[in-house]
Formats: C-alpha cells, structure tokens, sequence
C-alpha cells in the first residue's frame, strides 16, 4: 500500500510569490495595504486568468459549434479543450460529463427542474427513474446556502414531495448520525454542501453516499466551497452529481459547472431550451442533443471556459492538497487569534476540528455590517450578512455574521491584521463596557 505524505502549507515565500500574480491585491484602501478575505464570496484573479481570456478574444473569439470558418474551428477546440481541462480537475470518466452553466446556483437549478420535468412526463423512459411524486422525500440540511435549499423547495412544490431537512445544533454544524436517521426507501434526493460556506464544516459525504445509494436515492453535491480548496474527485466521493462556480476558484464570472455521472445526464430532460442542444426542429417536436450538448441552450460562455480552465492550471500547479493544507493552517491561526479576542463567537467547528479556510463570528453588542465597515476602514475586506443561508442563522438566533475566507493568496500577516482589528472592535463601538 502506499502512503502519501499530508501536503505542507505554502510557505510564506510562495505565498508571496502567488500573491504578486493578482494585480488587484496590490493597492491600498485608506492609506493602508488591502488585506483580502472575501474570497468565499468572489476570488481574484491573477494575471495568467486574466491573460488567457484576452489572448482569446484578440485571437480566437467566434460561434462555437457553429461555423465552418478557422476562427470557429479555433474557439470550438479552445472551448472543449477546456471542457476536458475541468474534467480531469474533478476526475471525471469523460469531458462529456461536464456541463458548462451560468453559474452553481444554476447548475443546481438544472438538476431540480430537471427531475420535475422528469416527474411530469417528460424525458420518456429514460427518465422515469427520476420521477418524484406525494409521499416521496426530498433530504437537504438546515445549513445548506439558498442555492441548495429554494430549488429543492420549488422541487417539492411541483411535484407533491416532502421536503426534509437535517438539524443543526448550537454550533451551525451537523453530523452524519442525524442524516442517516433521516434517509429512508421515501428519499430519493439527499442534497447538501459539501463545505458550509457559514461553518467551514466539511460534510461526511461518504457516510451519506453510502446510505442514500443503499435507499435508491441520487446525491447532490455543492461543491462551490469545496472545488476551490481542496481535492475534488467526483469519482471516489460517489456523488451522483455536483455544482460549482468558476467567479470562486480564480477564474470569471457568468460560468459554472454541473457534473453529473453520465447515465444520469443522459436520461435526465432539460429544462431550458433553444438553439445548440437541439438536433432536428420542427413545428410540431424537436430532438435534443446528447449530454453535454443538451444542456447548454443559447449562446456559450467561451471566453469564460477558456479562463476557468486557466484558473484550473494555476490551482493544480500549486497543488490541491497544498492549497487545502494552507487553508486549514490559515483557519487554525484565525482561530487561534479570535479565541483571545474577548466578546467573539466563531460559529463551526471548534479550534482543532478540520474546517475550510473560512471562519464567521459574532462580535457581542456590535451588528456584523458595522465590523465589516471597521474593517473595511483598517484594509480589510470582510464579509457581513446572513451569507444566503437565513435558516442557518435563524437556528442560531442571529441577524448576521461577519464572515473571513482566506485563499492561497493569504498570508499569515494577512490573518494577523485582521485579528488585530476585530480585537479593536468592541472598544471602538463601546460595547465593552468601558467609559467613553
């Protein structure tokens, strides 16, 4: 058998060195250096992203799929070749298992409205084994984002199903005992995040593939705090499909992924349609294309692939497991520092419990929008709100959080500010309870 080594942090050399590639990390915000930690909502981009991109629309940028024409040959390459790229970033067993979306959120809504499709007629045969009817169950967690909850509410509206949803305890965290006493021969979809973008809790996926598939039931997967930060094998998680989002792995805006194992794409009805995923039209029925071709109506995202597969190349080039080993260090020290920090509640798991690179808290006395405006004033780059997941917070009995979310282009100074700075924060606001 072999061993593999657990991957080091980057160092604060290379952490530099990677630092240096993103132009816009390389400014100030009120006089003082930007310390970015807003990369759970959006990452930046470093210069070989944002150069792929433009190489492409200067040289390349045509029709996909469409035209005869040199330029069309070459945008239709660019855009599959980095179909594959993606691919074998996730292991899957084919590039056709890869759709491109818009974004998660819509990869999660190709999923659902896609199964109500199916549950209404359509698809044929195929796709009967995705029919959902009354008396059927729907399983997500009271933690999951509302890209993971309100297309599954809208699921079970459509079709007459129930859905369920794991609790979570005082933490914002849940366990895989709770999931497997909900997941019966009544559930046929288990959906939840692979890592809570509140908690940094990462989900025990295998225990709840495991029994999801001994009930019949398929498994989605958001992986959209998860492709980012560490190692994504669709193949040895099990899942049945999975979602993520390009804007937070380095790369652009307006693409995401859906992966889906392939007798699944194939069987599964599309939800929206046009031009690209069909092969005959008429005025009566239209024929689509098969997986992935059927799923992209409309106009492609080229440029946009283009650079996510870029963004793809420099994350493998630092190494996933590198890249989740810096994380975690990152996380640990956050944690570390907001424990002597008096007045502070990290929600997730505790100091030592593996988690993602991202921490959120409640500072006593002081709502979450006026700690992200203190920051913001010191450099830092916080976000603030209920982070799409109100049941979460709700559960918690919180408005708010305050939410910090480190990437490789983190330093440990980087975490250092900005612990220093929450521990001003109390004082600033005098909710410590010292005289003005």
């Amino acid at each position: 058998m072999t061993i593999v080594a657990p991957a080091h942090p980057l160092t604060d050399a290379e952490v530099r060195r990677i630092k240096a590639d993103f132009p816009i990390l390389d400014q100030q915000v009120d006089g003082v250096p930007l310390v970015y930690l807003d990369s759970g909502a959006t990452a930046e981009r470093p210069r070989q992203v944002l150069d792929a991109e433009r190489r492409f629309l200067e040289h390349d940028n045509a029709a996909v799929h469409r035209g005869a024409h040199t330029l069309a040959a070459r945008s239709t390459d660019a855009y599959e070749d980095a179909r594959a790229t993606v691919a074998g970033f996730v292991n899957a067993a084919s590039p056709s298992e890869v759709v491109w979306t818009a974004n998660a959120t819509d990869a999660l809504n190709l999923v659902a409205y896609g199964i109500a499709n199916a549950s209404r007629g359509r698809g044929g045969p195929a796709a009967e084994r995705f029919r959902l009817e009354p008396g059927d169950e729907v399983l997500v967690t009271e933690a999951e984002h509302h890209a993971n909850l309100v297309p599954w509410q809208e699921l079970a509206l459509a079709t007459g199903a129930t859905l369920r949803w794991v609790p979570v305890d005082d933490t914002g965290c849940w366990t895989a005992a709770d999931a497997l006493a909900l997941i019966t021969d009544r559930t046929k979809v288990v959906a939840f995040a692979h890592v809570s973008n509140v908690t940094g809790m990462v989900a025990p996926v295998a225990e709840l593939v495991t029994a999801a598939h001994a009930h019949g039931a398929l498994v989605v997967l958001d992986a959209c705090q998860s492709a980012p930060h560490r190692p994504l094998d669709v193949q040895e998680l099990g899942v049945d499909f999975a979602a993520f989002s390009g804007h937070k792995m380095l790369g652009p805006n307006g693409i995401g992924v859906l992966w889906g194992r392939q007798e699944l794409l194939d069987a599964l009805p599309p939800f929206r349609t046009g031009g690209s995923m069909i092969t005959t039209v008429t005025m009566e029925h239209t024929e689509f294309m098969p997986t992935p071709e059927r799923f992209e109506a409309g106009t492609q995202p080229v440029s946009q692939a283009v650079a996510l597969a870029e963004a793809v190349r420099y994350l493998q080039a630092i190494g996933m497991d590198r890249v989740r080993a810096h994380e975690e260090h990152l996380a640990q020290r956050m944690l570390t520092g907001l424990a002597a920090v008096p007045g502070i509640t990290v929600v997730g798991p505790a100091a030592g419990v593996a988690r993602s690179g991202l921490v959120s808290f409640d500072v006593d006395g002081v709502h979450a929008h006026d700690v992200s405006q203190y920051l913001d004033a010191q450099g830092i780059a916080v976000r603030s709100g209920h982070h799409c997941a109100q049941p979460l917070h709700r559960r918690l009995g919180l408005t708010a959080t305050s939410r910090a979310s480190t990437y490789v282009y983190t330093t440990d100074e980087d975490v250092d500010r900005f612990v220093r700075a929450v521990s001003e924060v109390r004082g600033y606001f005098r909710a410590d309870g010292a005289d003005a």
